[in-house]
């Protein structure tokens, strides 16, 4: 009963991996590309790890210590990049609509203007 419930889930996890490489395929822009590689990698990995640990019981500690690495990791790398694909200005795809970051440095520009301003004034 181990053996199959263990092949299950890694057969789940493999289904999250294979659709993570297909909407890294799919996707229209760079970061649409990192967030649904992310997203599905994290939780297919997790699965397959999962599914390991039910298969080997022995390495369960070992397991769930890569599962919290990949919880650690995943989101932090993706982050990463997604920044640095923003600060070289990496075009989006037409349908993106909103881009929070930018609006927010145009905030803190528009502050540090009216700022200079005031202080060049007296």
């Amino acid at each position: 009963m181990h053996e199959l419930i263990g092949s299950a889930i890694i057969l789940a996890g493999s289904v999250f991996l294979f659709s993570a490489g297909l909407g890294v395929l799919r996707m229209p822009d760079a970061y649409n590309r990192i967030q649904t590689g992310t997203k599905a990698s994290t939780l297919g990995n997790i699965l397959v790890l999962l599914g390991l640990a039910v298969l080997h019981p022995a390495w369960t500690w070992k397991l769930l210590i890569l599962v919290f690495f990949v919880l650690l990791t995943n989101p932090v790398s993706s982050h990463a990049l997604a920044r640095a694909a923003h600060v070289i200005h990496t075009p989006e795809a037409d349908e993106t609509v909103i881009d929070q970051l930018e609006d927010e440095e145009l905030e803190e520009a528009r502050a540090a203007g009216s700022e200079d301003k005031a202080g060049s004034a007296t």
